[in-house]
This record gives C-alpha cells, sequence and structure tokens, in this order.
C-alpha cells in the first residue's frame, strides 16, 4: 500500500481519476474495494443526502470497530480533496474520518501512554489482507504529509469543529513537523473557542510524543500550571503533559484535573476528537481516571 500510494501522481487525484487506482487489490471489511470509488464520487456529489449516506457506509467500511484497512489508506488522499473542496457540513466527519484511519485502534485507551499513541504494534495483522496494520497507518499518514497544503487553510475554518478535526489530522503528519507544529502554535495564539484550543494542544503534543520534542514538555507544564489561562486550556495541557512525560502527577495538577469544575466541561470537551474513541460518552473523565489512577479499571468506577 505504501508503494502503490507513494506512485499515484497528483493529477490523478486532483482530478478524482478514480480509474487509475488499484482498489480491487484491496478488499475493505464488508466487501471488495472496487465498491470505495462509487462512494468517493457520492460523496463529493451535490446530493446531500446521497453523500451523507456514502460518509456513512465509508465509515463502515473503512473504520470496523476503531481498526484501519488498507483501502483506507488508498481513500485518504480523495477524502482530504473533497473535505477541502466539497460539502462544508460533512467536512467534520470527514476529516475525523482521515485521521481515524492514520492511527492505531483507541477504543477504551485513554491512558497516558496510550491516548496520543500513533503507530500499532507490528504483529498486528489485517484480517483480510494478512498485512499488518501499521504499514496502512504509515500509508495513510504519508498520504496526510503530502497534501499538507489542503489542510492549512482550512486550520482557520469558520466551524470550530472543523478546526478541532483538521488539528486532529494534522497530528498524524510524518515529515515537516516544525512548519506542522508552529501552524499549530499560531492558530493557538489567536483561537478562542474551548474546544478547538484543547485540539490543538493535543496535536502539539502528538507530534511532540512521537518526534521526541522535549521543549514540548516545558511548554505543557506552563500552560497547565499558568492560573492566568482558561480552565479549557490548563486541562488539555495537564492531559498533554502526562503523556509526555513519565513523571509522578504533580499534587497541582491532580487538584486541577479532579476539581469539580474540569469534570462539568466534560460534555463540552468530547467534542475534542482524541475523546470520544476513549469513550462515547466520558472521555475526559474516563482519561483523568486512566491517567491518574491507572491500578483502577474504568468498569469499577
Amino acid at each position: 500500500m505504501r508503494t502503490v500510494l507513494g506512485a499515484i501522481p497528483r493529477e490523478v487525484k486532483d482530478e478524482f481519476r478514480y480509474d487509475e487506482i488499484p482498489w480491487k487489490r484491496f478488499p475493505h471489511f464488508y466487501g471488495p474495494g472496487e465498491e470505495i470509488p462509487g462512494l468517493l464520487a457520492t460523496l463529493a456529489s451535490e446530493d446531500a443526502e446521497a453523500a451523507g449516506k456514502a460518509l456513512w457506509q465509508l465509515w463502515i467500511d473503512l473504520h470496523h470497530q476503531g481498526s484501519t484497512i488498507a483501502v483506507g489508506a488508498l481513500a485518504v488522499p480523495f477524502l482530504l480533496r473533497i473535505a477541502a473542496t466539497g460539502s462544508p457540513g460533512l467536512r467534520v466527519e470527514i476529516l475525523r474520518l482521515v485521521a481515524e484511519i492514520g492511527r492505531c485502534q483507541h477504543l477504551g485507551d485513554g491512558s497516558r501512554e496510550g491516548l496520543l499513541q500513533v503507530a500499532e504494534d507490528p504483529l498486528v495483522m489485517e484480517g483480510t489482507t494478512e498485512c499488518p496494520v501499521d504499514w496502512t497507518i504509515q500509508a495513510a499518514r504519508d498520504a496526510i504529509t503530502g497534501d499538507l497544503h489542503l489542510l492549512f487553510p482550512i486550520l482557520s475554518d469558520p466551524d470550530p469543529d472543523v478546526r478541532s478535526a483538521t488539528a486532529f489530522v494534522l497530528a498524524a503528519a510524518i515529515r515537516e513537523i516544525p512548519c506542522v507544529s508552529s501552524a499549530l502554535h499560531h492558530r493557538l495564539a489567536v483561537e478562542s473557542d474551548p474546544v478547538v484550543q484543547v485540539s490543538l494542544i493535543l496535536a502539539v503534543a502528538q507530534l511532540a510524543r512521537e518526534h521526541q520534542d522535549a521543549h514540548a514538555r516545558a511548554w505543557a507544564r506552563d500552560l497547565w500550571s499558568d492560573p492566568g489561562r482558561s480552565p479549557e486550556i490548563r486541562i488539555g495541557a495537564g492531559l498533554a503533559w502526562l503523556c509526555l512525560v513519565a513523571d509522578p502527577v504533580p499534587d497541582e495538577l491532580r487538584a486541577l484535573l479532579t476539581d469539580p469544575s474540569t469534570d462539568q466541561r466534560s460534555d463540552l470537551l468530547q467534542r475534542v476528537p482524541w475523546l470520544p474513541p476513549v469513550d462515547s460518552n466520558s472521555g475526559l473523565r474516563r482519561c483523568i481516571h486512566e491517567m491518574l489512577t491507572p491500578n483502577i479499571p474504568w468498569n469499577s468506577v
């Protein structure tokens, strides 16, 4: 898949020339891969109802139970172009699908080690192709990185959920990390929406964690320890810092994350795209529980 994606000329992607893509070599979870271009074409159409149904089907076919599959990576360049130019009403879910194709399975994992983890265990194999899932993730992330020019403009989209989803996708980049991180920092400096603020912080931290940017640790600590910052920024930075270090949880941070006012923001911050995969109803609560009390199972709370 990595070789196939790398060989696709940009004009084939830009012109949606699906017939030049070897879809049939890569089945999806429920059928042959050659079904995918038809769904992509419908998704890009002006028929809003049909486009919505096509997107729903793509989620089912390409992201079964939180897992990804090779043909999903093949769809990423086209999904990004549809997100950038298609119906604004579907942009959020398209971008989230792209991001989920480019990261390991996260259902129920809100731990310090897991929340910002991207790569899959190399021993985990796709059931339909018997290829390592991590190869698919790498291919999808490579496709995302090749299309950063499509993502940077919508980081300033009028819809805050689109901005959050764009940060979610950008966090999967594998090259041009200083450029991507700089774009996220610049957006954070002017961002006023609390959900987007947390999303930008987690995106910066995810890139820093994978690419071993030690400066991000001090940056995150400065944010969560600053009482002059908004509660949402402090909460997001607290989660980010815990994922970036192995240090014991400071009393000040524990007090912040367990304060009743933090719990009151759980419903609002459920819109942060990292959190629904952890728990469909209480992503923030579960992350805080797993990060602060890792020895106590969530289901016993």
